[in-house]
């Protein structure tokens, strides 16, 4: 593996040329920070993390939505992670501090086995990507209990894509993109980037070598002057994707705009459960409405670095106020958040 990174790094330094790649993966930034991958590239080779940790790009409003639900006296079942996301006014973790029953999963069908065990109203959280959408598609499709229902925060990655990529203001010229989505949706619906806006692109997976594999064929793309979709994953991401997984999605969700942290609505870009499921739709079965959002907490930057417009320690509250052990934003609470991950590796780049 050391003769293929050097040889790779060589490759790299051989054809550089300016460019400002973005990815957009909590588990791709984790391995750029713990190898020290930025350190090993040209300077002017400059990869920067987009809107990758799904945790993190959950907007205060659905955090407020799942507390209102907590108010009334239901029972929460999520992540880990998703206790200390913060809402307008406090979190999951605080509003259990105060005696609300919201229960830490593994996933949705522990939510489903909670559901069948109490004698309460459950609510899981379904927070992800195209990555864990099939799998709350298979579970509503199964039929859960009655007194099961699903807060939908399944969120599409092409078209925020599209959002930074149109806005003008993120300043990218290619993309890394997520192996782990690409094993569902394939590489169809990325190929528009490359097609209609000019940008070289490449499928990677997750370990150093996957990474400066995907450097390297993009700056070949530019050494070649081509824009496409490079499969460095191929091992794992087929062209066409996972068609069983997609028609799962297909089958109970429906697409819808919405905001995510930082962002404002995109459109598209939002998996909502059809109506014909709406009993396991929490939204449509509790009649839930939340106003007066108010998105991130006071000198909290966390949306400009969902974003790709600045870095964890662009932003005064970093290492300092906002900690993994006290975190202020979302981006600090997860462990695929861009500003946890800064701040649990050595430098900031």
């Amino acid at each position: 593996m050391k003769n293929l990174s050097k040889e790779l790094i060589n490759r790299i330094n051989q054809i550089s040329t300016p460019v400002r790649i973005m990815h957009v993966c909590g588990s791709h930034e984790h391995t750029i920070m713990e190898n020290g991958l930025r350190t090993l590239l040209p300077s002017e080779v400059e990869v920067i993390a987009g809107p990758g940790c799904p945790v993190c790009c959950v907007p205060s409003r659905e955090i407020d939505e799942a507390l209102e639900l907590t108010d009334k006296g239901m029972t929460i079942a999520t992540f880990g992670d998703m206790l200390r996301v913060p809402g307008s006014t406090h979190s999951l973790a605080y509003a259990k501090s105060e005696g609300a029953d919201v229960r830490v999963v593994y996933g949705i069908a522990n939510a489903v086995e909670l559901a069948r065990e109490v004698d309460n109203e459950v609510i899981f959280i379904a927070a992800g990507f195209e990555t864990t959408a099939p799998t709350t598609a298979s579970e509503i499709l199964s039929t859960p209990p009655e007194n099961f229902s699903v807060l939908s925060s399944h969120r599409r990655i092409p078209p925020a894509l599209k959002f930074l990529i149109e806005s003008g203001k993120t300043n990218l010229n290619a993309l890394i993109e997520p192996g782990h989505v690409g094993t569902i949706i394939g590489l169809k619906p990325f190929e528009v980037f490359s097609n209609e806006h000019n940008i070289p692109q490449v499928m990677a997976g997750f370990n150093p070598l996957d990474i400066l594999m995907g450097v390297y064929m993009i700056l070949r793309q530019i050494k070649n002057n081509e824009a496409k979709i490079d499969n460095e994953y191929n091992r794992a991401v087929k062209d066409e994707g996972n068609q069983i997984a997609q028609k799962a999605i297909e089958e109970v969700f429906k697409v819808e705009n919405r905001e995510w942290r930082g962002f404002p609505e995109i459109p598209n870009s939002i998996l909502e459960i059809k109506d014909e499921f709406s009993q396991f739709n929490a939204r449509e079965k509790f009649d839930i409405s939340v106003k007066n959002v108010k998105e991130a907490p006071i000198g909290c930057i966390c949306g400009s670095i969902l974003r790709g417009v600045a870095k964890p320690d662009d932003c005064k509250l970093f290492r300092e106020e906002c900690n993994p052990m006290h975190p202020i934003g979302a981006c600090m609470v997860s462990k695929e958040g861009t500003c946890n991950i800064a701040h649990r590796y050595t430098g900031v780049s």
